[in-house]
């Protein structure tokens, strides 16, 4: 369970002011990446979460009161092969897969859910707080929300162990929100921003930055588009190729990049 201190309720409060695309700019430079593949992707869903389960299912948490779920996903196609709705009264969030079991959490409700693999509740615990993004480093829960605050979390007890400032040279990142840890790095969604930080876990240093502006001009708009909300959210990292795959908030079409620099798992 979080214990909200001065500083982190001084933190929300200046995130609460929404940061910008231009705040996310700084001292860092920005990788090249190249497209892979245009996969379907639900235009319904209100993307969240975003990881592979290991089994190369697709996992999506989405979000929207009486919309939210978590949903297992056929990655090729996007066809959901399973869901399951959460009550109407809560806003779903970040999920991760921690070795056997899922957890998700709600925005401003303070509730997670723990899952197996096939989707088959487990538990409930409580946290204080906001949920945003949520990921798993082999050890801990790392979590957002909405701050420029990254919090490690205990996967047994969900009590906070530590957290980390997170930061472009002086310059501080609010709204970190959707999450991946891949090959020692953390790698965050800003939220209104179409920049991903690649951020060191150790000591929250944004070193380096992925630029997705591009993507949105691969895929028509609606005319029921809202660029406020339907923003670049959805990070999962494949470790066997190496690749990510990254979407928006119902956005028609997932996208599989390579980014330079990060490796495909080596062969035994």
């Amino acid at each position: 369970m979080r214990i909200v201190t001065a500083l982190a309720l001084l933190v929300a409060a200046l995130a609460s002011a929404g940061a910008t695309a231009d705040q996310a700019a700084g001292a860092a430079p920005l990788l090249r990446w190249h497209l892979v593949k245009e996969l379907p992707h639900d235009p319904k869903a209100f993307t969240e979460g975003l990881v592979l389960d290991g089994k190369g299912r697709l996992l999506e948490s989405s979000g929207s009161y009486g919309e939210s779920e978590l949903a297992l996903r056929d990655l090729a196609t996007g066809k959901k092969l399973k869901s399951v709705p959460l009550p109407a009264r809560d806003f779903g969030e970040g999920a991760t897969v921690v070795g056997d079991r899922i957890v998700q959490l709600t925005w401003r409700e303070g509730t997670g859910f723990v899952y197996d693999l096939d989707l088959n509740p487990i538990r409930q615990f409580s946290f204080t707080g906001e949920g945003w993004g949520l990921t798993w480093d082999g050890k801990q829960l790392i979590q957002s929300d909405g701050s420029a605050v990254l919090y490690f979390v205990d996967p047994q007890t969900f009590e906070d162990t530590g957290h980390v400032g997170v930061h472009d040279g002086d310059t501080d990142i609010y709204n970190l929100n959707e999450l991946e840890f891949a090959r020692g790095r953390i790698y965050a969604n800003v939220w209104h921003s179409d920049r991903i930080a690649v951020i060191v876990p150790e000591t929250g240093v944004v070193e380096s930055w992925i630029d997705l502006a591009p993507l949105q001009e691969r895929f028509p708009k609606p005319a029921t588009w809202d660029p406020r909300d339907n923003v670049l959210n959805g990070i999962a990292f494949d470790p066997r190729s190496g690749h990510f795959y990254v979407t928006g908030k119902r956005w028609p079409k997932l996208f599989e990049i390579a980014v330079d620099g990060v490796a495909a798992a080596q062969k035994p």
